[in-house]
């Protein structure tokens, strides 16, 4: 409950006082009128007695009145009946007190601090929302130090105390009696005496004549104080003191009094300055005497107008102009959305509500204005000696007498009296509790009961503050009248009983609440009185209140709202609400749900501020909850009433909120809510000259707002397909944007000489929330900019915006400073001028309509193109709003409103990443720039375009196809250094100047036409075509390709075509192959250095051949001569593992070619016709093929140089050494072996290793390296097939190549790419054992020796005539390395290999059986060997055991090993002559 300014004491001392009447005489009333006031008006400043009064009880025991005040009023007569309600006027005056009585605008407000919650009590408190506890008894935890912290509710204490004083007199009490009468008369009247006696008479008759039911008086014989009246400025002095002596005379000296005032003179003092103490109390209490007025039969126009409390509900909402007063509304149901509840129908009632109260009757001058100080001290010492000499006294004398006539009363009379009524069956009803009364109002005692005795008695010791012998008489009264079936007398004494026992000094018994609860119950059920069971609700309350028992003074105040009254529940309903937040547990659900019913009942009684504050009050608790429906309640009830009050600042935020937030509404209660918004938005704006407002719908996801610079890529032309460089409609992958970055890098390495320039920036020409954008982007002039706005539609019903565009502030180059303090230019301006200048600085693209579905979340595509250079920053997007048309239409046929168009903007602010690099970022939430929006306009830069014409989607693994692209100009700017990358740079090629072959520029012209370059080859020839070729006569081995364009640059407008070579991947599927374009401008210094241009391209890889390939060396002897090494035998194996997916019929391998600088294909051993070898599908093809050494260079700069050699199996010889073949040999090789480079660099970064482990692995190393060097081949095989294809009808020849590189004699390669398998996981240690021995690897010494046998291949031999055969054969050693060898020569070994034991091996060498030789690097040496033969057949004679070991290891036997079992067999033929 709300805290008072006066304690409870002083609040129910101060509701029951002593009543005064006064009676004027005409002239009297003439000398206060010259102060604007009456008489009673004139004492009411001055009614309080600050001194102590005394007076004496019926036991002579003295008592102390303290802070007495007096009630004095004019007397009133009125004959009509006393009611049970208030009258329509005092309605309508508590309605004015209550709506005159507001908060002060501006007012430090008062704060209530509960968990999270910081409720503030004013006009304006729309704030609180704090983080969601889990646990509401953490939430509702008493923070505040105060024990009772409340608010203040000033106009609840105006109507409280305005309704206890407007009280209307009883029957069953004389609280509201009056006790006394001052009859007053001036000083200047000819006989004052005689107007006294008339004025007596008067008072007399109203009393006792019957005629008149008011004014009520407490006794029989009224005390009349006669006051005479002297004005100081006119009257005769003389003449008053001799009055007022003839006065005492005859009223006694306590029954009489002068009073001397208007002692000032207007024209000699009228710049004195005079408090107006009247002014305060005039305003509130002249309600009764408005009251006592309208009573007077000529006031009123039917008793049933007075009594109608509907009508008089109807009238107060009524001068407000509020909404429907209906009962049965709820105060959580939402106003209707037809147009009959909008606020375009309240529109109407604007004026109304602005109304103010009505101003009091005072006349134009001031109060007192003829008083002095000195008249209001004898105005206070009137009321003193009037109080202390005869009120009092008076009142003492009554209660002795009232208590003499009970006691002599006592026995008898009241003792038969109650014999009687226990005869006839009367007797007691119970005390706490009301059972089947009888009857309500019917039983009414006549003046002299003994019941109303008592009452009477104790109201005058209530009233003198004799509270003890009060309650006691009221506790006796209370007992009679109940066993009466008097239910008002009875609730009148309980009520009286209860504050009674409050109010005793000392409190010797406890407050009897109960008392309380059945008097206001028998008021309201059983007496059908509201108005004293207000009354007792509201004392009963703050004494609950004063004694901390808040939940029980809700629970009073809640069953006194009724629906009689909105403005008494109204004001109950807030002051329970302020119950709940008192309590020692905050209960803030209570008291938010309760200011919404108090809110609703204050609307409903026109008091339309005082209900937009409760629902503000409210929503401080419901806000950010999640209890939207609550909250849209609020706000749209908050909206509508600031609209009313004529405040559509706030409305339109209240409205706000409502479409902002989530809303959980239906889509027709949505769009109610749209519209109202509309309306209060469309008539701030229709006010107010200053900028665009801000508009809440749709929603803007800001952070997900995407920038593009430049023109967006253009679609593809017949045959041509554009480069897909960069597009808002591919999603960001930060996966893809590091490659692309590392591709520019290295683009840009290449432009400045292998190093990458220290400003280097990558390009950005797309921007996202992924992005870095701690930098401002840079647009060239002339060039769009599209930025893509995620909207998002938070409502049911769709949403309709018009003219939609991007707000922009330009600052020229030449106006930009360090602190952008210069000059802007912005498009905002609404002034034709304004959008013409904005124009010709940045041309803004409109959107005309943009429709945006329920719930519905879309991208707009807003695009601006800057004519000059400055700084560009993007604001925000204004566009027109307005709710979508859905065809509803009322009954009547016709439409319900017409749509509402409003015009605003949204900002677009974006947050930028958090930073988290210092302590002080990582301490505090500080957040980075976000420059997306915020580009700098550079001057015109070069653009290029790429088209692909006739390029493919799908090849076959190895194919190679010709397609051709076309490199276009399209700025006015001439461009240079142009320049690709590529994630595949085996994939492409544009081909070298000097190996090009010629082939047509032409795309129409190349339809089966070779890309290879072919030459005819004469029949017969069966040698290979050897070609040196240096591999710097092609393309640099690197990522990065120069465009071998003419002249190297581009004018602006010019294009031109290449050609370029494409080969499938050498593995099956779905590549990804990405381009990266770069090129220049000329002019340098820019601060765009370069541009990029982006193109994916995706093909689909299909099986064509497999192609596996080994070497080993040859035992035969050459042809060429005895002294000529035999060479290396180079086996192929082919195998067409197509599916036939493409249509693919058969494959052909046409050539077989090598590229080495050590080896050479030198003659095709398989096939031996001159033909092609036809492969169908899953067919393989087995090709044996002579490799002997490269003819020694020339020159010795020449050792870069590579061999190749063509072997055409066909009429045709394919120059493998030209382009595209030979490109692509040196692309793929250079492919290859960076993969290998990384591989080892991977491995090589393992960590450290043991000292002793590493020298031991070196040793190995180096002889490892020895041994291979000795058996390294290095030949790489380039097998050129061709296909032939069915497709349309049609056959098409397909051409492709497939390379497979022969490192090592004895190790199979393959042309498909090995799959990467899973690492297997091996055992950790965490403690390294001690190192192994140092073990060569004996097991490849053998091959630091290589063997040839030379001997003929067949020999005739006459057995018959000599038996033994002897056949001459010649061992060669040659030592493969470059230092000496221990070689071993050991006859005796003979051989138990399965391929040995199939040939007859019956012969033995003769002569020396074992040699021993030491070789030089690089030396051969020949052995003369004999072998014997006893009879024919085929011999293998590759049976010596060779030992071979480095000299410097010494002969040890474990070191040795032989290599005769893995030489090939080398077979002789033994005829036998029988001739």
């Amino acid at each position: 409950m709300a805290q008072c300014v006066q304690s409870v004491q002083e609040l129910v001392q101060d509701s029951f006082v002593p009543m005064v009447a006064v009676l004027c005489s005409g002239q009297a009333e003439a000398v206060t009128r010259r102060n604007n006031l009456t008489f009673a008006q004139l004492l009411r400043p001055f009614c309080r007695i600050t001194s102590e009064g005394h007076i004496r009880d019926p036991n002579n025991q003295l008592q102390v009145v303290k802070n007495l005040r007096i009630c004095v009023n004019n007397v009133v007569t009125s004959a009509s009946t006393p009611s049970g309600n208030l009258s329509p006027a005092r309605r309508r005056r508590l309605n004015e007190v209550v709506l005159s009585c507001q908060p002060q605008e501006g007012a430090v407000s008062a704060t209530v601090t509960a968990g999270d919650y910081d409720l503030s009590f004013n006009d304006h408190c729309l704030k609180a929302s704090a983080p969601w506890y889990s646990a509401w008894r953490d939430t509702l935890e008493e923070v505040c130090t105060s024990k009772h912290f409340t608010a203040t509710t000033p106009w609840f204490e105006a109507y409280r105390e305005n309704f206890l004083q407007s009280m209307p007199a009883s029957d069953h009490e004389f609280l509201n009696h009056y006790l006394a009468c001052l009859l007053v008369v001036s000083s200047s009247e000819t006989v004052p005496v005689e107007q006294f006696l008339k004025l007596s008479q008067e008072q007399h008759r109203i009393q006792h004549s019957g005629e008149y039911t008011k004014p009520k008086w407490f006794i029989p014989n009224t005390l009349k104080y006669y006051v005479l009246l002297h004005d100081v400025s006119e009257g005769d002095e003389q003449k008053a003191d001799s009055v007022y002596e003839d006065m005492k005379q005859r009223y006694g000296p306590q029954g009489c009094y002068l009073l001397k005032m208007n002692s000032r003179t207007l024209p000699a003092e009228q710049n004195e300055q005079i408090p107006d103490p009247w002014s305060q109390y005039l305003h509130r209490n002249d309600l009764q005497s408005q009251d006592q007025l309208e009573d007077v039969p000529s006031a009123v126009s039917s008793s049933a107008d007075e009594n109608d409390v509907s009508a008089a509900e109807d009238h107060g909402s009524a001068e407000t102009g509020g909404e429907a007063n209906r009962l049965e509304d709820h105060p959580l149901q939402l106003d209707s959305v037809s147009s009959s509840g909008s606020l375009q129908a309240l529109g109407a009632a604007h004026a109304e509500a602005k109304k103010p109260a009505r101003e009091t009757d005072s006349a134009s001058g001031g109060h007192g204005a003829c008083l002095t100080l000195n008249d209001h001290d004898h105005i206070r010492q009137f009321i003193q000696e009037f109080t202390s000499r005869g009120l009092l006294p008076h009142i003492e004398k009554n209660i002795r007498q009232l208590n003499d006539q009970l006691v002599s009363r006592k026995g008898l009379s009241r003792s038969l009296f109650t014999a009687t009524k226990k005869w006839f069956g009367g007797g007691k009803a119970p005390e706490k509790g009301v059972s089947e009364p009888k009857s309500t109002l019917g039983l009414l005692y006549p003046p002299e009961a003994p019941e109303l005795q008592i009452r009477k008695m104790a109201d005058l010791c209530f009233l003198v503050q004799h509270y003890e012998l009060a309650y006691s008489c009221y506790h006796t009264a209370k007992k009679d009248f109940l066993s009466d079936q008097a239910m008002l007398y009875a609730a009148g004494a309980l009520e009286m009983a209860a504050v009674s026992a409050f109010l005793q000094a000392g409190a010797p018994r406890p407050y009897p609440a109960h008392y309380m609860d059945t008097a206001i119950q028998t008021y309201r059920d059983v007496c059908r009185n509201m108005v004293l069971a207000e009354r007792c609700a509201l004392l009963s309350a703050e004494i609950l209140k004063s004694q901390g028992k808040y939940s029980e003074a809700a629970t009073l105040l809640i069953k006194m709202t009724s629906e009689d009254s909105d403005l008494r529940s109204a004001l109950l309903l807030e002051q329970a609400a302020h119950c709940f937040i008192n309590m020692r547990t905050r209960m803030l659900r209570k008291f938010a749900f309760h200011m919404i019913l108090a809110g609703h009942r204050f609307s409903k009684a026109g008091q339309k501020r005082h209900a937009l504050r409760c629902y503000c009050q409210a929503m401080q608790v419901y806000k950010g909850r999640s209890w939207s429906l609550a909250e849209d309640h609020i706000n749209f009830t908050i909206g509508r009433q600031s609209f009313t009050l004529g405040q559509p600042e706030k409305a339109v935020a209240a409205f706000k909120q409502i479409l902002v937030n989530d809303s959980r509404q239906t889509a027709t209660q949505q769009g109610a809510f749209l519209r109202e918004y509309l309306y209060v938005y469309k008539s701030v704006i229709s006010r107010s000259e200053v900028n665009l407002p801000q508009l809440p719908l749709p929603c803007i996801h800001s952070s997900a707002t995407r920038v593009y610079f430049g023109h967006e890529r253009r679609l593809a032309e017949g045959e041509k397909q554009a480069a897909t460089h960069v597009s808002l409609d591919q999603e960001y992958d930060p996966d893809l944007a590091a490659m692309w970055c590392k591709l520019e890098e290295q683009l840009a390495a290449a432009a400045n000489r292998g190093v990458v320039p220290p400003n280097f920036q990558p390009s950005q020409c797309y921007l996202n929330s992924q992005t870095d954008n701690l930098h401002h982007p840079l647009a060239v002039v002339e060039e769009p900019i599209i930025v893509e706005v995620m909207f998002r539609n938070p409502l049911k019903v769709p949403l309709s915006l018009s003219c939609l565009s991007l707000l922009w502030r330009f600052q020229h180059e030449s106006e930009r400073t360090e602190d952008s303090s210069g000059e802007f230019i912005t498009n905002e301006g609404t002034l034709a001028q304004e959008a013409s200048q904005g124009d010709n600085v940045v041309t803004t693209e409109t959107i005309p309509d943009f429709h945006l579905g329920p719930e519905e979340t879309k991208m707009a595509r807003l695009r601006l193109l800057p004519h000059r250079t400055g700084q560009l920053n993007i604001v925000g997007v204004v566009y027109d709003l307005a709710a979508a048309s859905s065809g509803d239409t009322a009954a009547d046929g016709h439409q319900k409103s017409e749509v509402m168009v409003v015009r605003g903007k949204q900002d677009l602010k974006i947050q930028g990443p958090r930073l988290n690099q210092t302590k002080e970022d990582k301490m505090f939430v500080r957040h980075g720039p976000d420059l997306r929006l915020d580009p700098i306009i550079t001057p015109p830069m070069a653009l290029m375009e790429v088209f692909f014409l006739q390029f493919p989607t799908a090849l076959l693994c190895g194919e190679i196809r010709k397609a051709y692209v076309e490199f276009c100009n399209v700025s006015g700017v001439t461009l240079c250094g142009l320049r690709v990358a590529s994630t595949h740079p085996d994939f492409f090629t544009f081909g070298s100047q000097a190996t090009t072959p010629v082939t047509p520029l032409s795309p129409n012209s190349a339809e089966n036409c070779s890309a290879y370059k072919t030459i005819a080859t004469p029949p017969g020839s069966s040698g290979a075509s050897e070609t040196l070729v240096s591999a710097e006569d092609f393309s640099p081995l690197s990522n990065v390709v120069d465009i071998p364009i003419n002249g190297g640059i581009l004018h602006p407008g010019e294009s031109t075509q290449l050609p370029l070579w494409l080969r499938g991947p050498d593995q099956e599927g779905v590549h990804e192959i990405n381009f990266l374009f770069y090129y220049e401008s000329p002019e340098k210094g820019t601060k765009i250095s370069h541009r990029v241009l982006r193109h994916t391209v995706f093909i689909c890889g299909s099986r064509s051949l497999s192609v596996q390939a080994s070497a080993c060396c040859s035992s035969v002897p050459p042809q060429r001569g005895p002294d000529e090494d035999g060479g290396t035998l180079v086996f192929i194996d082919v195998e067409n593992i197509n599916t036939s997916e493409a249509g693919v019929r058969e494959f052909h391998i046409v050539q077989v070619s090598s590229s080495s600088q050590r080896w050479r294909l030198h003659k095709c051993i398989n096939p031996a016709k001159e033909n092609d070898c036809k492969l169908s599908s899953r067919e393989r093809a087995k090709l044996c093929f002579r490799a002997t050494p490269c003819q020694p260079p020339a020159t010795s700069d020449a050792v870069k140089l590579f061999t190749f050699a063509d072997l055409n199996l066909g009429n045709e010889r394919i120059v493998s050494s030209a382009t595209p073949c030979g490109d692509f040999f040196f692309r793929c090789r250079w492919s290859s072996e960076s993969r290998q480079v990384e591989a080892s660099s991977a491995r090589t970064s393992s960590g450290a290793r043991n000292s002793s482990l590493a020298a031991a692995e070196d040793k190995r190393c180096d002889v490892a390296h020895m041994v291979k060097k000795c058996n390294e081949l290095d030949l790489n095989l380039i097998v050129i097939w061709k296909a032939y294809v069915v497709e349309d009808n049609k056959q098409l020849i397909l051409e492709g190549q497939l390379h497979v590189a022969l490192q090592t004699v004895g190790k199979e390669a393959t042309s498909l790419t090995p799959k990467e398998e899973a690492q297997e996981m091996v055992l950790l240690k965490f403690k390294s054992d001690l190192p192994p021995p140092a073990v060569l690897p004996s097991a490849e010494l053998y091959r630091l020796v290589k063997t040839n046998m030379h001997y003929p291949e067949t020999c005739t031999h006459a057995f018959k005539h000599n038996s033994i055969c002897v056949v001459p054969v010649s061992l060669v050693l040659s030592n493969c390395c470059w230092t000496q060898v221990d070689v071993v020569v050991d006859l005796r070994h003979k051989t138990i290999s399965s391929e040995a034991s199939e040939v007859h091996s019956a012969f033995t060498w003769v002569g020396q059986s074992r040699y021993t030789l030491q070789l030089s690097p690089r030396q051969v040496t020949r052995l003369t060997l004999r072998a014997c033969f006893v009879q024919p057949g085929v011999y293998n004679l590759n049976t010596p055991r060779v030992l071979a070991n480095l000299a410097e290891q010494g002969a040890s036997e474990t070191s040795q090993q032989s290599r005769a079992a893995e030489q090939s067999p080398a077979l002789i033929i033994i005829n036998n002559d029988s001739a």
